[in-house]
C-alpha cells in the first residue's frame, strides 16, 4: 500500500499519468503517414506505425486504427528508433568509488536517481536508453546498469531485465591519478604508470581464474571445504565465463590493444573499447577479435591522451568491420547525439542508415539489447522518436519521445507546462509570504517559545541564558 501511494505522488509530482506508473494498460498508438528511418529496412515514405502493449506490431501504409487507439499524423515529419548512449554517467549519485584500484564488487545499480532531470531533458533529445558506467578512476571499476529512461516511472522499471551485466575498466591519466585524481599532496595509490595499470588488471585475472578453480573442484567433490565467497572477485569470473561485458574507458591505442591482449591471455571477448580516439590505429585488431567501439566524434584537445584524435575516427573503424557507436559521457551531450551522427556522414561519407545505426542499433548490439530495441521492425519495442524534420539537421527537433509506448516527452505539452509553471512562480511570488520586508512583505514573527533566552535555545548553546 505504502509502494503504490509513493507511485502515486511521483505521479502527481511529475505531470505523469498514475495508470501508467501503476502498470496499467496502455492505449494502442496508429503514428500515419511518416517518413520511417527503420534502421535495418532503409526509409520508408509516407508509412504507418502500429503501437499495441508497447511493442511494434505494424509498420506499414494506411494502416488502420483499431478502435480507442491514439492517432498521431506525422506527415511531413520523421520517425527513428530510440537513441541508444552506449556510455553515460546520468542517474547516478556517485560515479567513482576511488579508493581502491579494482572495486568490482561495487554497483551503480545502488545510487540510481529517477529524479535527476538530465532523464527528462534526454527524452527531448530523442534518447530512450543507456548504459550507466562507473566513472574511470580505477583499472577495474564498478559495475554498469543498463536502462531504459522511464521518466516518472519508480527505480525498479528502469534496468533493462534481459540486459547482460557488464563492468568498467579504465586505463590512462585517470587511472594513474597523473591529472584529475591525484591533487598535490594526495594519496598515492598503486598503479602510477600505465605498466602498473595492465600489471593491476592481470594480477586481478590471476586470482579470479584461482577463485574459480576452487568453487570448480569444490562442486566436482575435489574439496570439502566450500570456498570463501569474494564479491571482488566474482563479477570477474563473469567476465572470464563470458557472461560479463567488458567496456573499457582509454583513449590511446596502445593501451586497448593490451587490453586485447590480456584478453586472448586470459581467453575472454572484450565487450567495448569507450572513447577509442585512436582506435582508427589498430582498426584491423579490433575487428578481428569481435570488440566494438563507443566514440566521440569530435571531442578533442582538452587532455593530451586526445591529442591523435581525427574526426575519420568513425568511418575508417566502419570500413574496416567494427561495430562503432557514438556516445556522450556527458548529460549535455547526450541530447545532441543525432547531430554527431550527422558528423561521420561529413568526415568519411558513412552512408546514412549506417550513420543512424551509430546511435541507435549498433549500441543495442553492445550492449546486447537488439533483439528488443535500437531499429523499427515488427515484435521490438516501441523506442521510437517522432522529429519535425530529418534528424540529421541542425534545425530539427524533437516532438515525441516513447518508450515502450508510453510517450514520456511532448513538446507541446512540455511548452504548455513550463507557461503553467511560469503563472505559478509568478503568483507565488506575489504571496505576502515570499516577500522580503524591505519589498512590502511582513516581518515574519517568531513564535514565543523559540526566542532568545528560552530554555531550548540554551540548552543548544544558542546564547541564552547560559
Amino acid at each position: 500500500m505504502r509502494k503504490a501511494v509513493v507511485f502515486l505522488l511521483m505521479a502527481s509530482m511529475l505531470a505523469i499519468s498514475p495508470a501508467l506508473i501503476l502498470g496499467q494498460s496502455r492505449t494502442d498508438i496508429l503514428i500515419k503517414n511518416a517518413t520511417v528511418m527503420t534502421a535495418v529496412k532503409g526509409t520508408l515514405a509516407n508509412t504507418d506505425i502500429l503501437i499495441s502493449n508497447g511493442k511494434i506490431a505494424k509498420v506499414g501504409k494506411n494502416l488502420a486504427a483499431p478502435a480507442g487507439a491514439q492517432v498521431i499524423d506525422a506527415s511531413g515529419k520523421y520517425v527513428t528508433p530510440g537513441i541508444i548512449d552506449c556510455h553515460s554517467h546520468s542517474m547516478l549519485d556517485a560515479i567513482n568509488e576511488g579508493t581502491y584500484s579494482v572495486t568490482s564488487m561495487t554497483r551503480t545499480r545502488d545510487v540510481l536517481n529517477v529524479t535527476d532531470i538530465a532523464i527528462y531533458r534526454a527524452l527531448a533529445g530523442g534518447v530512450t536508453a543507456a548504459n550507466l558506467l562507473h566513472g574511470s578512476a580505477n583499472s577495474i571499476g564498478g559495475q554498469n546498469t543498463v536502462v531504459k529512461f522511464k521518466w516518472g516511472h519508480p527505480v525498479e522499471d528502469f534496468p533493462i531485465p534481459d540486459a547482460p551485466p557488464g563492468i568498467k575498466f579504465a586505463m590512462g591519466e585517470n587511472v594513474k591519478r597523473s591529472t584529475s585524481f591525484g591533487p598535490p599532496g594526495g594519496t598515492v595509490r598503486y598503479p602510477r604508470t600505465r605498466m602498473g595499470v595492465i600489471e593491476t588488471m592481470r594480477d586481478a585475472f590471476l586470482r579470479a581464474r584461482d577463485y574459480k578453480k576452487s568453487w570448480d573442484d569444490y562442486k566436482a567433490g575435489k574439496i570439502k571445504v566450500q570456498p570463501r565467497k569474494d564479491l571482488e572477485l566474482e563479477p570477474l569470473v563473469e567476465v572470464l565465463e563470458g557472461k560479463r561485458l567488458i567496456h573499457a574507458h582509454g583513449y590511446r591505442s596502445d593501451e586497448h590493444l593490451n587490453l586485447l591482449l590480456l584478453a586472448d591471455e586470459f581467453g575472454f571477448r572484450v565487450g567495448t573499447l569507450q572513447h577509442g580516439l585512436e582506435a582508427y590505429k589498430i582498426a584491423p585488431e579490433i575487428a578481428k577479435r569481435g570488440t566494438g567501439v563507443s566514440i566521440f566524434t569530435d571531442f578533442w584537445g582538452y587532455k593530451l591522451e586526445a591529442y591523435d584524435a581525427i574526426p575519420y575516427d568513425a568511418y575508417i573503424l566502419w570500413k574496416n568491420g567494427v561495430n562503432v557507436s557514438i556516445n556522450s559521457d556527458d548529460d549535455e551531450r547526450m541530447r545532441r547525439l543525432n547531430l554527431d551522427a550527422a558528423k561521420v556522414e561529413k568526415y568519411g561519407g558513412v552512408p546514412e542508415e549506417e550513420a543512424l545505426k551509430m546511435i541507435t542499433l549498433n549500441p543495442a548490439k553492445q550492449l546486447g539489447i537488439d533483439k528488443r530495441t535500437g531499429s523499427i521492425e515488427v515484435g521490438k519495442d516501441a523506442d521510437l522518436v517522432i522529429w519535425n524534420g530529418h534528424p540529421f539537421s541542425v534545425y530539427s527537433r524533437v516532438e515525441t519521445t516513447m518508450v515502450e509506448g508510453e510517450i514520456l516527452f511532448d513538446r507541446a505539452k512540455d511548452a504548455k507546462m513550463q507557461q503553467d509553471m511560469a503563472k505559478e512562480r509568478e503568483a507565488l511570488e506575489k504571496l505576502d509570504v515570499n516577500k522580503a520586508p524591505g519589498s512590502g512583505g511582513t516581518q515574519p514573527k517568531i513564535p514565543s517559545e523559540r526566542r532568545r533566552g528560552d530554555r531550548d535555545d540554551a540548552e543548544f548553546g544558542d546564547g541564552g541564558n547560559q
